[in-house]
């Protein structure tokens, strides 16, 4: 499993709510992306980010961070392979991602998640 990126995934009550505190104290203004349940803020100055969560669309249970790879297929073989529990099997959303959710050893949940190119 290669990761290239790993974006923090913050539990929110309601992501219009939190935003303020994000966009206008923390600095990170720009708005990547909001679904209304999920949504992405990032420094124009720094490029730090964040995505507020409210609660995941399609998976049964909220990841606390989102590790991006360039191979999706590879890394949910060798989740497998290694018999890490896969909360969410490998799903191409609606939205355009391809993902598949497992709980680490910890008990926390992943999103290991391949972005369109």
């Amino acid at each position: 499993m290669r990761a290239i990126r790993i974006m923090a995934n913050l539990h929110v009550a309601d992501v219009e709510a939190a935003k303020r505190f994000y966009t206008d104290y923390l600095g990170l203004s720009t708005e990547e992306f909001n679904m209304g349940w999920v949504a992405r803020y990032t420094s124009p100055d720094t490029g730090a980010n964040v995505q507020l969560v409210t609660r995941d669309a399609s998976a049964p249970e909220n990841p606390v961070i989102s590790i991006h790879t360039d191979d999706i297929e590879g890394a949910y073989e060798e989740a497998s392979r290694l018999g890490y529990e896969i909360v969410h099997p490998i799903t191409t959303e609606p939205w355009g991602v391809r993902r598949f959710l497992l709980r680490a050893p910890d008990g926390n949940v992943i999103n290991i998640v391949r972005h369109r190119d």
